[in-house]
C-alpha cells in the first residue's frame, strides 16, 4: 500500500511557512534551555556491498538535517550520535552539560530498526521523572511509525511520539510544546498534557500512544499526512548539522564536545547533501513517488552553490554525494543548478576544480540532456549512479535499453563522468543467456563493455510504502524463515534473497555473488592498469579495489543465507506486518499510515487537561499558544 497523499493542491506549505516558524522559535528559545540528543540507528551486519565504504565515511544527511533545524530555530545544545561510529552507546548514559537531555530522537531505515529499539529501549531506563521526550522519525518511522510503540505490559518501552514527515512537523511540535510548558517543566511532562488535551491533533504528520492510567498503550492516534516543504531553499545551511556530531568512541557516553571542526573531514570525508526529490517515474517497487505526493521539489542554483562553496571552504570538503531521487527529473530546474555550479568560483578559482560529485540519476534523463553533459561536467560532476535495474525492460520500463544504456555509457566515459549502473535481479532472469542479453550476467558484462565503473546488483525486494508491498506478501512469496532462522530486519537490505517464487531460491543468491565477482576481481584490475582503454581508468582501478573488499565482506555475510536456501525449510509470510494496536485518526477513523489488517481504535472523549488550554476551542487554542510564544519573546 502506498502512503496516501493529501488532497490536490494541499500538497505543499506555503511559501514562508517554515521560516515563520523559525523566527517564532528563535524568539521562544531564549526561555527555554532545551538540550536534545539525535541518534542515527545503525546495524553493523548491513556492512556490504553496494555501500562498504560510504556507510561508515558519510554522516547522513537526515540526522544532520534534524541537527540543523533545532541549531537553526535556536537550540544549539544539540549532539548528533551516529551508531555506526558510536556501537556501544547508550541513552540511558547520555548527558549534555552533566544532565539528561530534554529530548531525546532516534532516526532509523528499516534495516537498522532492530537497533533502533534497543536505543528507545535501553533510554526508557532513566528514571520517569528525568526521562527526556523520545522521538521516532526517519524513513522507517515514515511508513511503519506503529514500529517505535509497544503494548506488551512485561516490557513497558516506546517513544513518545512518532514524525512520520521532515523538519516542519518536528519543529511545529516543539513550538506547540513550548507554548504551553511552564518553567522549568519536562518536555516529556509538557508533551503528555498536550497529548491528552488532543492539542497534537492539529499538526499533520503525528503518530502517538494514548492508554490506560498505569501508561499501558491502547492505541495509536495518527494525525494525517505531512504537508510537504515546497521551497527547498528555507531548509537550515547542511553546514549546521556537522558543528553538533559526537567524535567517534567505543564509550557509552556522550563526550564533554561535539567532534572538533579540525577533525571533521577525516572521519566523513564524503558529504551528503539533497539537492532535490522526487521522480517522475512510477516503479511499483518504489514508495519514492507517493512519499513526495507526486511533487518534484528543488533546491535553487544560488543556494546550492553556497552550501558547495561553504562546506569546502570552511570544511575542507572535497567529495560530495547528492541524495537526489532523481537529479535529472526536471530539465530547467537541472539546468539552472548547473550552470550556476559551472559559473561558481572560489577566491578567484572556479568551484568545480575544488570539489567533486555525483548523484543519481535515470538513462532516459541522461540521454535527454546529451547536448548539455559538457555542462554537467563543468558543474563538477564526476559519476552519476544511473538506474539500470534491467537493460531489456522486462522488470520496469523507464527508457532503457542495451543501446540506450550503452550509448548513455558512453557519452558519459566522453565526457570523464563515471557511469555507476545500479541493476535489480528479479526471479525470471536467468544467470545467463546464450545469444541474448537477458541473463544476469550478460548484461554485466555488457555493462562493463560500455564503460561502467562500478556496479550494483540487488535482488528486488518489498519495499514499505511501495504499491507491490501488500501483493508480494498475499502472493506467497515472502519468506518468514528459511531453515528455523527467522528473516531478520537486516536482512531486507535486497543482498539477501527473502522473496521470491523460485524453486530454487539458492541459485539467486549465488547470482548475485557471481555477479558481483564477474565484475569486481584481480584480472579486471590488473588489466585495467597495463591496458587502460578509458579516461577514467585510475577512478576505476580504484573502485576495482574498494569493490573487491565489499564483496568479500559481502560473501562472507551471504553465504550462510544460500546453504540455509538451499537446504530449504522456507515459511511464508502471507499478510505483510500491521500493527499489533489499534490505530485510529483524531476523529475516529482509519489511520493513514495504518497498513491493512490494523485494527481500527474506537474514538474517545479528548481527554481533559490541567492548564485547561485544551479544553478551549481550536482557534481559541491557537491564539493562546500565538500570545504564550510572543510573551517569551518580549
Amino acid at each position: 500500500m502506498e502512503l496516501p497523499r493529501r488532497g490536490r493542491g494541499d500538497e505543499l506549505l506555503k511559501p514562508g511557512e517554515l521560516t515563520a516558524l523559525r523566527d517564532r522559535l528563535r524568539r521562544a528559545s531564549a526561555k527555554h534551555d532545551l538540550t536534545s540528543v539525535v541518534a542515527c540507528a545503525f546495524d553493523h551486519r548491513t556492512r556490504m556491498l553496494p555501500f562498504i565504504f560510504a556507510d561508515l565515511r558519510m554522516a547522513p544527511a537526515g540526522v544532520r538535517a534534524v541537527g540543523s533545524a533545532l541549531v537553526d530555530a535556536g537550540f544549539s545544545r544539540t549532539r548528533i550520535v551516529l551508531q555506526q561510529w558510536n556501537p556501544h552507546f547508550r541513552p540511558s548514559r547520555m548527558r549534555v552539560d552533566g544532565r539528561v537531555p530534554d529530548m531525546f530522537m532516534v532516526s532509523s531505515m528499516q534495516i537498522h530498526s532492530a537497533q533502533c529499539h534497543g536505543l528507545i529501549r535501553d533510554a526508557c531506563h532513566i528514571d520517569p521523572e528525568h526521562r527526556p521526550l523520545i522521538i521516532a522519525g526517519g524513513p522507517k518511522t515514515i511508513y511503519e511509525p506503529w514500529d517505535v510503540f509497544n503494548a506488551d505490559p512485561a516490557h513497558r518501552w516506546g517513544a513518545d511520539v512518532a514524525v512520520t514527515g521532515e523538519e516542519f512537523v518536528l519543529l511545529s511540535l516543539i513550538e506547540l510544546l513550548l507554548s504551553i510548558r511552564a518553567k522549568g517543566e519536562p518536555m516529556r511532562s509538557a508533551f503528555r498534557r498536550a497529548r491528552d488535551g488532543g492539542m497534537l491533533d492539529e499538526i499533520p504528520g503525528l503518530v502517538y500512544a494514548r492508554g490506560d492510567k498505569e501508561g499501558l498503550v491502547e492505541e495509536l492516534v495518527d494525525t494525517g499526512v505531512q504537508r510537504l516543504l515546497g521551497d527547498l531553499d528555507e531548509l537550515p545551511h547542511p553546514i549546521l548539522g556537522y558543528r553538533l556530531l559526537e567524535p567517534p568512541s567505543r564509550a557509552p557516553t556522550l563526550g564533554s564536545q561535539p567532534l572538533a571542526d579540525r577533525l571533521v573531514r577525516r572521519y566523513s570525508p564524503i558529504v551528503s547533501l539533497v539537492l532535490t526529490y522526487g521522480c517522475k517515474f512510477n516503479c511499483p517497487y518504489c514508495p519514492i513517488p507517493a512519499y513526495n505526493q507526486r511533487q518534484h521539489r528543488v533546491k535553487s542554483g544560488a543556494r546550492i552553490v553556497d552550501e558547495f562553496r561553504r562546506l569546502n571552504t570552511e570544511y575542507g570538503f572535497r567529495y560530495f554525494f547528492g541524495a537526489d531521487d532523481n537529479f535529472f527529473n526536471n530539465r530547467e530546474r537541472t539546468l539552472d543548478i548547473l550552470e550556476s555550479l559551472a559559473q561558481a568560483q572560489v577566491n578567484g578559482t572556479k568551484l568545480r576544480k575544488r570539489i567533486r560529485w555525483g548523484t543519481e540519476v535515470t538513462v532516459h534523463d541522461t540521454l535527454a540532456l546529451r547536448e548539455h553533459l559538457p555542462t554537467v561536467r563543468a558543474a563538477g560532476v564526476r559519476a552519476l549512479w544511473l538506474g539500470v535495474e534491467d537493460m531489456t525492460a522486462t522488470l520496469v520500463k523507464k527508457g532503457q535499453s542495451v543501446d540506450s544504456t550503452s550509448e548513455a555509457f558512453r557519452l558519459l566515459q566522453q565526457h570523464g563522468i563515471c557511469p555507476m549502473p545500479m541493476m535489480m535481479h528479479h526471479d525470471e532472469q536467468p544467470l545467463y543467456t546464450r545469444g541474448k542479453p537477458y541473463g544476469l550476467l550478460n548484461q554485466v558484462r555488457l555493462l562493463r563493455k560500455a564503460g561502467a565503473v562500478s556496479l550494483q546488483v540487488l535482488m528486488i525486494t518489498p519495499a514499505t510504502g511501495s504499491r507491490l508491498y501488500e501483493s508480494t506478501f498475499a502472493s506467497g512469496l515472502v519468506y518468514d524463515s528459511v531453515d528455523g532462522r527467522r528473516v531478520q530486519p537486516h536482512m531486507l537490505d535486497a543482498n539477501y534473497v527473502v522473496a521470491s517464487a523460485h524453486p530454487q531460491p539458492w541459485r539467486k543468491q549465488f547470482n548475485i555473488m557471481l555477479a558481483y565477482m564477474y565484475f569486481y576481481n584481480p584480472l579486471r584490475l590488473a588489466w585495467g592498469l597495463i591496458r587502460p582503454n578509458t579516461r577514467l581508468y585510475l577512478a576505476d582501478s580504484g573502485m576495482q579495489m574498494i569493490g573487491m573488499y565489499g564483496l568479500a565482506q559481502t560473501i562472507r555475510r551471504t553465504f550462510g543465507w544460500a546453504l540455509r536456501l538451499w537446504r530449504g525449510g522456507i515459511t511464508y509470510r502471507r499478510q505483510a506486518p500491521s500493527s499489533p494496536i489499534p490505530m485510529r485518526n483524531p476523529q475516529g477513523e482509519p489511520a493513514s499510515h495504518a497498513l491493512p489488517g490494523t485494527p481500527l481504535a474506537s474514538a474517545r472523549t479528548v481527554w481533559p487537561c490541567t492548564t485547561g488550554v485544551a479544553e478551549m476551542p481550536k482557534a481559541a487554542r491557537a491564539e493562546v499558544r500565538g500570545s504564550l510564544i510572543g510573551d517569551q519573546s518580549r
